[in-house]
């Protein structure tokens, strides 16, 4: 049999192993820095970029698309060369991957602090960037296609599976959650609205944790497990199940994040019914990956690779069961907009997708460099203080989370709420947030332990070199099963049709959900009442956006007696109609803000912003101060409703065209109900009295972001009434 010479690509590897490491702390290190700005709120005080509106979503995107988004390809282009026996097809495309990126990763995080967001979960990059993802996404695609097509090992093995199907899903959902119609060069608004946009971002929002954070590392498990045990996978059938009936399964999950909202109840109930599904092949794949060690227990004891990857597998199993468990809907209604969801989220991100990244860079570095590990005492002690720092990060919230949802609900006899004041439950959990605070800590000590482990690693090895393999050419054989040979065993050697199948597999259950949501138009009833926003208030939810109140403010009443007692009518699907994009929240770290309209004058809310704690004594959230300086941008507001007419929004000609006086005038009559407040009238006659003595130019308040905002937030809930005799009684 003749042999062929080729070489690996081991080049391409190692850039993404350097920048996963870099990525992974930077990532770590802007979330640890919010944990602390929530025992500090003024830590960052006065500085826009480095509030925690902004830092939020910048934190997720570094560490899911960063430090993960990395780190799949670093496993991805390591295993498939040698699962296929062949180089990368393109160094072109390998090299525009990585570089495009990295660059895009630059972008979010020059945009995000700058207050570039659109808001939506884990999507929240604008339209250019958005255009840029799909870009390489696809080239890393093609890529990976053309490898398989041009490979010398006929069965494609199962790691391989779960890379196609994360290509194909990855783009599918992007694509749709990421329709948006651009107002400028760094602006848009989603195309749907409120319930739709609601049920297409979950859907996004769900299965990105599914197809990013599951399926790759679900693949790189099969392939690096039994390389670092140097044991075969435990059941090959096992995984044929799994990889089927996860991809199925998965795609109709995303309702159960929307239990008990205005989206439609069969939908949710959908959700519910699948969710709970998934444990089987979820469960299925970790024990395929936990009994691969059979054996070889041993060696786990003494190898600090097989121990990362024994937690990370572990993790996988115990947040895949929490899933399933918080969809149902009587836990749902304790644990969602608490900090339970905080802490089963980072039970996946730490121990599944992080220690199983750590494990794979501890195993494939020294083979790169060919060299030894450094230290295997340090790699041990990275274990341990990152597996400490996992309990004491996750045990604290889950115990927030209990608590929040437990004060949140208790009633006194006479019927009144026994904590009718949202901070009562913040500050309860304040020694909570700082043993939070701990455990991060020791998470990102493991990491930099790790980094000068792996520093001085590379420096005792050699440099990294094209590796030589050789490997008899691929013959061909018959298109159609041979006799004896099973159907996913001749599928497995048909990439394209594999490829086919597994796309089929993931858009039945995205179009059931989606489609009659978009198209029924019963599904989202509307209310004569509901009009759309003002200029003026137009301007302030985009500011709401850009500050990321979202990330700490639901605006979703669910109908339950604690909620109405506390915040009024329950949220209605036509109130929302108008919503591009929605802004429902996932987390209350404050209150809700669906009925906060008309309930606090405009002073209170300029003071709330300037110092939260003058008005609310105990509050965490930070102060906006520059939302009171600067000056409201309306040179876009035409264009902002333009867009939105584009959308189904009914501005009518002669509103876009009067735009600018109907800010003014609303503008103007915020800014007299402000100078009713004596303490402003004093302060801003002094701030106008020192402009005109030092020539310096005064900007109106009439003229100031922090009146757009009030508009919006006066706006809040207001669109509909509800007669006292129909609400529920307060005793």
């Amino acid at each position: 049999m003749e042999m062929q010479q080729f070489y690996y690509d081991n080049k391409i590897v190692k850039k993404f192993i350097y920048a996963t490491l870099l990525w992974g702390v930077v990532g770590f290190s802007v979330g640890l820095l919010l944990a602390f700005m929530f025992l500090f709120p003024s830590l960052t005080d006065g500085i826009s970029w480095l509030s925690f509106g902004r830092l939020r979503p910048l934190h997720t995107n570094a560490v899911i698309f960063a430090f993960v988004g990395n780190a799949i390809f670093a496993g991805v282009y390591y295993s498939l060369q040698r699962l296929l026996k062949t180089r990368m097809a393109s160094n072109f495309l390998s090299n525009f991957n990585f570089w495009g990126w990295q660059l895009i990763i630059v972008a979010a995080a020059i945009t995000l602090p700058l207050g570039y967001s659109t808001s939506k979960e884990y999507a929240e990059l604008e339209w250019p960037i958005d255009i840029a993802i799909a870009l390489v996404w696809v080239a890393f695609g093609v890529n990976m296609i053309w490898t398989i097509l041009k490979r010398r090992q006929r069965h494609l093995y199962v790691a391989i599976w779960f890379y196609l199907a994360t290509f194909v899903t990855v783009a599918v959902l992007h694509i749709f959650n990421s329709l948006e119609l651009p107002v400028t060069a760094l602006k848009s608004y989603s195309v749907y609205a409120g319930v739709q946009d609601a049920l297409v971002q979950w859907w996004y929002g769900h299965n990105a944790v599914a197809f990013f954070l599951t399926t790759p590392f679900l693949g790189l498990m099969y392939y690096f497990v039994p390389k670092a045990a140097n044991r075969p996978v435990y059941s090959y059938r096992l995984s044929i199940v799994h990889f089927w009936s996860l991809i199925f399964i998965y795609i109709w999950a995303g309702p159960h994040h929307l239990l008990y909202s205005a989206l439609p109840d069969w939908a949710q109930n959908l959700g519910v019914a699948f969710s709970v599904m998934l444990i089987a092949p979820s469960w299925g794949g970790m024990i395929n990956g936990l009994l691969t060690l059979r054996g070889a227990w041993d060696k786990v004891r003494t190898d600090p690779v097989l121990k990362f990857m024994v937690v990370a597998i572990t993790g996988y199993g115990m947040a895949t069961f929490e899933g399933p468990m918080l969809s149902l809907k009587n836990v749902n209604a304790i644990a969602h907009f608490s900090d339970w969801i905080i802490a089963h989220v980072h039970v996946g991100a730490l121990a599944w997708n992080g220690f199983l990244a750590f494990g794979m860079l501890y195993w494939m570095i020294p083979k790169l460099f060919k060299t030894k590990l450094y230290s295997t005492g340090l790699a041990n002690v990275h274990f341990w203080v990152g597996t400490l720092g996992i309990i004491l990060y996750a045990l604290p919230m889950y115990v927030a989370g209990f608590v929040q949802a437990s004060m949140w609900k208790q009633f006194n006899p006479d019927g009144t709420l026994t904590y009718g004041n949202f901070l009562e439950t913040v500050n309860e959990i304040i020694p909570m947030y700082w043993m939070r605070a701990i455990g991060g800590s020791m998470y990102i000590l493991g990491a930099l332990i790790m980094l000068y482990n792996v520093v001085r690693t590379v420096r005792s090895g050699s440099a990294v070199k094209d590796e030589l393999a050789e490997a008899p050419a691929l013959k061909k054989v018959s298109k159609h099963r041979t006799k004896g040979e099973g159907y996913h065993t001749w599928l497995e050697r048909k990439p394209i049709k594999l490829t086919i199948y597994a796309t089929i597999a993931i858009l039945i259950g995205g179009a059931v959900q989606i489609i009659p949501t978009l198209l029924v138009k019963s599904n989202i009833p509307t209310i004569s009442s509901v009009k759309p926003y003002t200029p003026l208030e137009l301007e302030g939810r985009d500011l709401y956006i850009r500050e990321g109140c979202v990330g700490c403010h639901s605006q979703m009443i669910r109908p339950f007696r604690s909620e109405v007692e506390r915040y009024g009518e329950y949220s209605k699907a036509g109130e929302f109609v108008y919503d591009h994009p929605f802004l429902w929240g996932s987390k209350r770290t404050g209150p809700d803000l669906h009925r906060v309209g008309q309930k606090y004058n405009d002073s209170w809310h300029l003071n709330h912003m300037y110092d939260p704690q003058s008005t609310s004594p105990g509050s965490i959230m930070p102060s906006y101060k520059w939302l009171i300086i600067n000056e409201l941008d309306k040179s876009a507001t035409e264009d902002k409703m333009k867009a939105m007419v584009t959308l189904g929004v009914p501005y009518t000609d002669e509103e876009i065209t009067n735009a600018q006086a109907h800010m003014l005038a609303q503008g103007a009559q915020i800014q007299e109900n402000l100078y009713a407040d004596p303490d402003f009238a004093k302060n801003y006659d002094a701030d106008r009295k020192y402009a005109q003595e030092n020539g310096e130019d005064f900007i109106e308040m009439k003229n100031r972001e922090i009146v757009a905002l009030i508009a919006y937030i006066q706006r809040l809930g207001t669109d509909i009434k509800v007669k006292k005799e129909q609400q529920i009684s307060k005793k």
